[in-house]
């Protein structure tokens, strides 16, 4: 890479970084909320009620607009509360749905009582169509509350001479609420078509970064034919999606924290819809999820489904539904395995012995470069071979200054005639990177972290923030992270010991890049979870002690000795496979460009040949240098 394309890779990230910062964002279509009934409940062991001003609409038009249903459209709203160890559900006898759901074991970032949701940001309803056409609302219904022994609680109401029966179970520690929904005795009033079960969420902030927090709000489902699919995560536009084959579950991902439906059915389709209003200051983003029910299922008892309202935690939800634990977002492909296989089960094990999540990433560091340290110990061994071959490299480059392919052709034939393979520094490193990028993903979003403290980190899930700025910086904001300054330091050290023991690698634009990219990681993670960049800090501080015990290990004599001994070994051997093709294409390339040259260009290269075999004293010295002064033989 010349000085010049270096200088443009450069520009162009620098644009990019700009771009991403101060880029306009479209204004998202608002998703309406529906307003929701306010209530008050008072005292009770595990279910309370408490009434309302009664409401009293207009009988005409109530009986226009519901039918046969307008005698259920009166009556005063309750609230009635399931609840365990875990978690309490509240409940609204208009409507019989679920009004608020709060977890017992976690706070907000602020100390707060931690509800998923509440009247006020969420709403969940059902509507279905008579026969008649109208448009009928379990919302515009009120339902009579019957406890079902101490954690279940059967809504029913009354209507077109059949009922409506809504029964909820919440069992003991446990963060699923069982949904039973019946339609008796309204066969000849109920549309033979499918019901719909609308969810609309306004989500609010429970972490203290927000852009992270409204980043990892989503909706995730799941279909029965077991595709599975994340929507909407890090989108800052509004989004929509119709799912028209039948689905298992759906659910809102609150970062941490789950609210979800799984059918033990099916839901025969649906439409998913998320929008953003980066100016409100109360909300993060507005879920939505439209759910048809199949009418035959309410009618024939087949009805029946689970809420889900708890911690987005992997080892939970993988016991909840097929692919439930999908929420958590691990990475794809080959990092999501790495997380799931690797890099939680020993976290884990290391939870049941130790309490400080900053010493169980210590211990899953070393663990990792223990495991990793032949591949590591090959890197170095490699760069030690280059670190020998230095000054032939660098003779190759003096003879043939201005051919680059000509370079490229000798060093690979003084590589093989010592045994050396270039890329055998390289592929030891790619073996570990899945393991390094699956860190992006498992620490920002593993709810172990949350809220856990270590050193001047009060959460290790998110940003640590010791130093607080007055004003905000492009790209990092009004703080600034001291793992992540730490971590950057490493990293610079690192690479200088890297650059020192393998001088030839790194020249030039490349060098100077060696340096530039921790600073640019730096402004990158700065509000990245404090778990990572301190697992990168631990990384890094292990490396470079891997680099000090390494080179006592190993000597530049006995390399360059073994060194000879292939040259020896390998003198009368011909390349084969990969190096012999790429000998072959090399060749083939250097014949194009030559062909391609002006025919002053190849009469000087051919002058340039005839004087590299020419003998002494022919007056091939002439050509190649006009300057020099002839040579005459003596008799």
């Amino acid at each position: 890479m010349d000085r010049n394309s270096a200088i443009g890779l450069f520009l162009m990230a620098a644009l990019l970084l700009i771009y991403l910062q101060f880029a306009p964002k479209p204004e998202p279509a608002a998703v309406e909320l529906a307003k929701t009934t306010k209530s008050v409940t008072t005292g009770g062991d595990s279910a309370r009620a408490a009434t309302a001003a009664p409401v009293a609409p207009d009988s005409a038009q109530l009986a226009k607009q519901l039918g046969s249903f307008a005698t259920a459209a009166q009556g005063t709203a309750q609230t009635t509360e399931l609840s365990n160890k875990l978690l309490t559900v509240t409940f609204s006898s208009k409507g019989g749905q679920p009004q608020s759901a709060r977890l017992h074991k976690y706070k907000t970032f602020g100390g707060q009582p931690l509800d998923i949701f509440d009247a006020q940001s969420a709403k969940m309803d059902l509507r279905f169509r008579t026969i008649s056409g109208q448009q009928i609302k379990l919302s515009d219904l009120y339902f009579r509350a019957e406890p079902q022994g101490s954690n279940a609680m059967r809504f029913v109401a009354e209507v077109a001479g059949g009922q409506i029966e809504q029964t909820y179970t919440l069992a003991p520690e446990s963060y699923e609420v069982g949904y039973q929904l019946r339609f008796n005795g309204l066969s000849q009033t109920l549309a033979q078509e499918p019901l719909t079960f609308t969810f609309v969420d306004n989500v609010r902030q429970t972490e203290q970064d927000r852009t992270q927090n409204r980043n990892h709000t989503a909706i995730n489902r799941y279909l029965v034919s077991g595709d599975h699919t994340v929507l909407f995560e890090a989108s800052e536009t509004p989004e929509e999606i119709k799912v028209e084959e039948p689905i298992k579950w759906a659910a809102h991902k609150h970062d941490f924290f789950i609210a979800g439906i799984i059918a033990d059915n099916e839901f025969t389709s649906g439409q998913l819809n998320a929008g953003v209003d980066l100016n409100d200051s109360t909300y993060l983003k507005t879920l939505s999820s439209t759910l048809k029910i199949p009418v035959a299922d309410v009618q024939q008892g087949k009805a029946n489904f689970r809420f889900f309202f708890g911690p987005n935690s992997y080892d939970l939800l993988k016991t909840v539904a097929p692919d439930f634990d999908r929420n958590v977002n691990l990475g794809w492909g080959l990092f999501r395995w790495v997380n799931q296989f690797v890099i939680l089960p020993v976290f884990h094990f290391l939870q049941q012995y130790i309490a400080s999540y900053g010493l169980i990433i210590v211990l899953l560091v070393l663990l990792i470069k223990l495991v990793t340290w032949p591949l590591t110990y090959k890197t170095y061994e490699s760069q030690a071979k280059m670190k020998v071959l230095k000054p032939e490299i660098d003779a190759i480059k003096e003879k043939y200054p201005d051919d680059q392919m000509k370079q490229q052709q000798e060093t690979m034939k003084l590589n093989q005639s010592v045994g050396v393979n270039p890329l055998s520094g390289c592929i030891p490193t790619l073996l570990t990177m899945p393991i390094l990028f699956a860190m992006f993903q498992f620490f920002p979003n593993a709810i172990e972290l949350r809220q856990e403290a270590f050193l001047w980190a009060k959460d290790l899930s998110t940003y640590d923030n010791p130093i607080i700025l007055p004003f905000a910086l492009p790209f990092m904001g009004s703080h600034i992270s001291l793992f992540t300054v730490l971590m950057t330091l490493s990293t610079l050290a690192m690479t200088y010991q890297t650059n020192q023991n393998n001088p030839s690698a790194m020249q030039g634009p490349m060098k100077f890049y060696s340096y530039l990219m921790p600073f640019i990681f730096f402004f990158v993670l700065n509000s990245f979870s404090a778990g990572l960049t301190w697992y990168y800090l631990v990384s890094n501080i292990v490396t470079l002690g891997q680099i000090a015990i390494t080179r006592r290990f190993i000597d530049d004599d006995k390399v360059r000795a073994k060194l000879e001994a292939n040259k020896v070994k390998n003198k009368d051997k011909k390349p084969s496979g990969f190096s012999a093709r790429l000998a072959d294409a090399m060749k083939a390339a250097q014949e194009r460009d030559a062909q391609t040259k002006p025919s002053g260009s190849k009469k000087l290269a051919s002058n340039n040949d005839a004087a590299d075999e020419a003998e002494p004293g022919t007056g091939a010295d002439d050509v190649t240098n006009p300057k020099k002064p002839r040579k005459t033989r003596r008799s």
